[in-house]
């Protein structure tokens, strides 16, 4: 950091403190004092605890399965941080909620992760850094600069370093091609990608596949894991296929909410891994590991403030 860092303050809401101390252990800075409590009523309370006028702020927050009071409290903290005359306002947000409502699918439904950009830009923000979003489109719902993260070359370097037997990167479906293209490139490795459909939500029905895996190590690599239906009706997929039985999923948040935890374990995964963008190391699932994406926030942060280039992490 430079000698003009004293300016920047970094706090943290209550959604993800380990990342966020993570974040700044890396910076060589301590967080920044600021009080988080609930009234009674359950409305968010929150104070800033020093002088922050001029200073470039951070508010470093997750959206974890408790998206809703995740969101309000850090539109809350927005908010007192410009009432207390910050210069400028960066939202850290690991994982951006509602990420997955991005269009239409239906008549007379909502837009919600418009709706979440417009009420971030409402609360008073200057620039967004987050990671991995479900579609690229969500960054122009945003007037203003968006730092898209990728915990790609993270994942990357994790399974170069376990050096798999004839490896295959696998998506789980169409969507996820462009996705599993990237990592089959930084680990010169083949590409297959499961075809799918789903005749409800949360139900997934996978129908082919596209691509050799017979004999292969498949890596089933998505954006995220929430009830696991699409990651553990793949594997169904390749093993019928003739893959090798060490099988591996990699995503970049591990929502793991409802029955992921036991689809997963039944699924067989050699390994499961997941970034710390969302709390995980309490979830039983066998093979999991967390890796750390800290350092990239942490870098993404030091270049915006001093307006060096944030792209040229990922070169």
């Amino acid at each position: 950091m430079t000698a003009r860092n004293n300016d920047m303050k970094i706090f943290s809401g209550t959604s993800h403190p380990e990342l966020s101390k993570r974040i700044t252990d890396y910076l060589g800075k301590s967080l920044s004092e600021i009080k988080l409590s609930r009234f009674s009523g359950g409305e968010i309370y929150a104070r800033i605890l020093e002088n922050i006028r001029g200073m470039n702020a951070y508010v470093i927050q997750t959206c974890t399965q408790k998206v809703n009071e995740d969101l309000m409290e850090l539109f809350i903290v927005i908010d007192a941080l410009k009432r207390a005359s910050a210069s400028s306002i960066t939202a850290v947000i690991p994982y951006f909620g509602y990420a997955r409502q991005d269009k239409k699918s239906a008549s007379r439904e909502p837009i919600s992760a418009r709706l979440i950009a417009d009420l971030l830009t409402t609360a008073g923000i200057d620039r967004i850094i987050t990671m991995d979003l479900h579609s690229d489109q969500i960054q122009g719902y945003f007037n203003l600069p968006v730092d898209h993260l990728t915990a790609m070359p993270t994942i990357a370097n994790y399974f170069k370093e376990k050096k798999l037997k004839d490896p295959v990167v696998v998506a789980p479906d169409t969507g996820r091609a462009k996705t599993a293209k990237k990592l089959s490139d930084r680990l010169d490795a083949p590409l297959a990608i499961l075809h799918k459909t789903r005749p409800e939500h949360q139900k997934v029905e996978i129908m082919n596949i596209v691509g050799d895996v017979k004999g292969k190590t498949p890596i089933l690599i998505d954006d995220m894991v929430d009830t696991a239906g699409t990651a553990t009706g793949g594997v169904e997929t390749l093993r019928k296929n003739g893959c090798r039985d060490e099988i591996y999923f990699a995503a970049t948040h591990g929502i793991l909410s409802g029955p992921a935890v036991e689809k997963m374990n039944k699924a067989r995964f050699a390994e499961v891994i997941v970034t710390d963008t969302l709390p995980a190391d309490d979830k039983k699932i066998n093979g999991l590991k967390v890796v750390s994406v800290a350092s990239l926030f942490a870098e993404a942060i030091k270049r915006s403030y001093e307006n060096q280039s944030i792209s040229s992490l990922f070169d």
